[in-house]
């Protein structure tokens, strides 16, 4: 078949993928890891954008995410269908800000160079990297804790050690520490070592996890208790007639779990071969996975009460249940390799792109995986993780008030002001049309400001920084929509403001 081929002020058009075929590596804005990339790097087919969020979505954060909602008085279905919907949300902005990453090969650190400008960019995605640098230090946590916990069934002494730093003893650290080593060596090997790590683990974790529900439902002759469990909210429940004041706060946090990887889903899709693909592939992998693996986790653990007289939401507790050497070993290696590609994939290659769009001339893809995975050490992880109402309520919702107004600025600069036409030169010259005279555009600064703004106050009343009494109940509950109030109120701003100003025959 005869694929039409333009070609147009330095780029190549083959079937709507840009193709840069100028030289513009004398920018300082330019490097080899945030260039756009070229046709024949484009190896990503629908299978692996597919796998991509199989194998990310496969892991110990989804398998326990359902027990907050539990502990919070949901049922299981309730849970499940919360944590189904809050993904089904998120993947149309995931769809839509992957689009520009598969046109025009960019990441989004220069995406983000269009409607922040070319300096303002490394705004939001400082931002996405200050997330992503706490994802990194739980994934890595749980990593080295799996190793911990293993290895303490022969040697028990160590659980008896003082602590050491941040709560910690220095046995857990040294196995922290170990798997961090782990993820760095695959860093240091590149973004393609990663596709392959994820195309390896997406069927094996699936494999293993429904081979984990068939022997919970086995052992304990059905799936327990926590199955047939009735709903807190119904009538005569301890939380009669609350249910949406819970579930309203739990959807905002589902949509926070992938907000981050709403925004920097280019990072990826710039390797997509088609929009198909990665629509698709996107479609097929991230909502399922994600409903189903949280219910592999909801119904183990009801087993588990009947099995071992207690509920173990954690995986890792579970897997020291069983004595057989060959299990202990597989289910390790699995436990590791499943978090090492979420790791790798949804926490170090957007900030290490995020870092190096800060000095392209001195970061490289590298450097800037170092940068994460040191303060990943620094934030002590294993303490954001130790609350499990404070994971989502705290944490998750916490940093959707963040990333929501960024995603409404993207989404509305890239479809409803420039009707997704780009100039990919442009997007790496200085003076160029994304420069704005300072290199910041004001629309998106204030737009993002005013995005924040509403859910800082809901913010301090929930950490206790601030008395909740004197937050107020309106803006309390405000916070609960935290990504929803975020992203309207950006987009709108912006929308309003660029209209006034945008002049369409910029882009060509």
């Amino acid at each position: 078949m005869n694929v039409p081929i333009q070609e147009l002020e330095g780029v190549r058009i083959t079937d709507g993928i840009h193709e840069v075929t100028d030289n513009i590596s004398h920018s300082p804005y330019w490097n080899e890891d945030i260039a756009p990339t070229l046709v024949k790097d484009r190896k990503w087919s629908m299978k692996d954008i597919a796998a991509l969020w199989i194998s990310m979505s496969a892991c110990i954060p989804t398998y326990m995410l359902a027990s907050s909602l539990i502990s919070e008085g949901m049922n299981w279905y309730q849970a499940v269908l919360t944590i189904f919907f809050g993904n089904a949300i998120v993947l149309v902005p995931m769809i839509l800000n992957a689009h520009a990453g598969t046109k025009y090969g960019i990441p989004f650190p220069v995406y983000c160079r269009a409607s922040f400008g070319i300096r303002g960019a490394n705004i939001p995605a400082l931002l996405r990297a200050f997330v992503a640098c706490g994802w990194f230090g739980i994934q890595t946590w749980i990593g080295g804790w799996a190793i911990y916990k293993i290895i303490t069934i022969y040697v028990p002494a160590w659980d008896s050690l003082p602590n050491w730093w941040g709560g910690i003893n220095i046995a857990q650290f040294a196995c922290f520490m170990v798997f961090w080593g782990i993820n760095m060596f695959v860093i240091y090997k590149g973004i393609e070592s990663i596709r392959i790590l994820l195309d390896i683990k997406a069927p094996l974790l699936i494999l293993l996890g429904l081979a984990l529900l068939a022997w919970a439902y086995h052992a304990a002759g059905g799936f327990g208790p926590m199955l047939s469990q009735p709903s807190a909210f119904v009538p005569g429940g301890p939380k009669a007639g609350k249910f949406w004041l819970v579930f309203f706060p739990a959807l905002t946090g589902m949509i926070g779990y992938w907000a981050t990887l709403s925004l920097n889903i280019p990072d990826f899709t710039r390797y997509s071969r088609t929009q198909r693909d990665q629509v698709i592939g996107q479609a097929i992998g991230l909502p399922t996975t994600m409903a189903l693996y949280s219910f592999i986790g909801v119904a183990v653990t009801s087993a588990t009460i009947v099995i071992y007289g207690s509920a173990i939401w954690d995986p890792v507790v579970l897997i020291t249940k069983f004595k057989n050497p060959a299990v202990l070993g597989i289910s390790l290696f699995a436990l590791c390799l499943a978090t090492l590609a979420t790791n790798l994939a949804a926490n170090v290659v957007s900030p290490a792109n995020d870092f190096s769009n800060l000095w392209p001339s001195k970061i490289t893809f590298r450097i800037g995986g170092l940068i994460t995975g040191i303060v990943g050490i620094l934030i002590q992880p294993w303490k954001l993780v130790s609350d499990p109402s404070g994971y989502i309520f705290t944490w998750l919702v916490g940093y959707s008030a963040l990333l929501g107004p960024i995603g409404g600025i993207l989404i509305c600069d890239y479809f409803v002001i420039r009707r997704t036409r780009l100039n990919p030169i442009q997007l790496y010259l200085r003076d160029g049309q994304y420069f704005y005279g300072s290199g910041f555009n004001p629309a998106a600064i204030v737009a993002l400001v005013l995005g924040i703004a509403p859910n800082v106050p809901g913010f301090l009343g929930t950490i206790k920084l601030v008395d909740p009494a004197t937050v107020g109940p309106f803006l309390m509950h405000l916070y609960s929509y935290a990504w929803f109030v975020g992203f309207y109120i950006s987009f709108v701003v912006y929308w309003v403001w660029m209209a006034l100003v945008y002049n369409p025959q910029t882009e060509r």
